[in-house]
């Protein structure tokens, strides 16, 4: 099922099952083999999906640039930024059952996958665009021209939709203590530094949220 979340012009969350049965527009789908190809036009949509296993097999989105971009110079990052102000992004993210015995930390990775879903953000929309461009603007500020990587997370925006959407969570999403996996996506940007002494040593990360609402 596909849904809309706060503002429908900002947010959507579609089950992998219906995006590959009846994809959105901009979007093909054929079968290969035991699994799937998934084609989009990249004028439109920056797609940030790995690819991932399916109940139905191996899913493989074509024009995929990966949940984590690298960017080695300043024409790499400013095609980036202009990607994601300016199409409709989409990620994977997937509702996990938690494991008692898990970590915190591990709890994701090791959590078993209930569903899997696809996110649709519109990098267009003023208040998508607004909360990126400070986030990003931000970040670049904090790391003073040395190497520095940025997760964007879209945990918050995920939570509050699947708590306004028990209409479509089944019961053994009620049932278990779920976590979201992969609801972010990161960008590593590398510079030329000779001495890049906080990347190195790991002073370099920054993360911001993304929130519809």
């Amino acid at each position: 099922m596909r849904i809309n979340c706060a503002s429908p012009s900002r947010m959507t969350v579609t089950q992998v099952d219906e995006f590959l049965r009846k994809p959105p527009p901009g979007f093909s789908v054929e079968r290969f083999g035991s699994g799937y190809r998934v084609h989009s036009d990249p004028e439109k949509s920056l797609v940030l999906i790995d690819d991932f296993e399916h109940c139905k097999g191996k899913v493989v989105f074509q024009n995929s640039v990966g949940r984590k971009v690298k960017m080695h110079n300043l024409w790499e990052y400013t095609s980036m930024r202009k990607s994601l102000l300016s199409k409709n992004i989409y990620l994977l993210v997937s509702a996990c059952e938690e494991k008692l015995s898990a970590s915190n930390k591990s709890a994701a990775s090791e959590a078993r996958v209930l569903k899997q879903y696809v996110v649709s953000i519109n990098g267009t929309d003023p208040f998508i665009r607004w909360q990126m461009e400070k986030g990003l603007n931000w970040t670049i500020s904090s790391v003073a021209g040395e190497s520095y990587r940025v997760d964007v997370d879209l945990s918050e925006a995920v939570e509050s939709w699947a708590g306004k959407s028990t209409h479509i969570i089944t019961d053994e999403l009620i049932k278990a203590k779920l976590v979201w996996k992969d609801a972010s996506f990161t960008l590593k940007y590398y510079s030329d530094a000779l001495f890049d002494f906080p990347h190195w040593f790991g002073f370099s990360k920054r993360k911001f949220l993304l929130r519809p609402t």
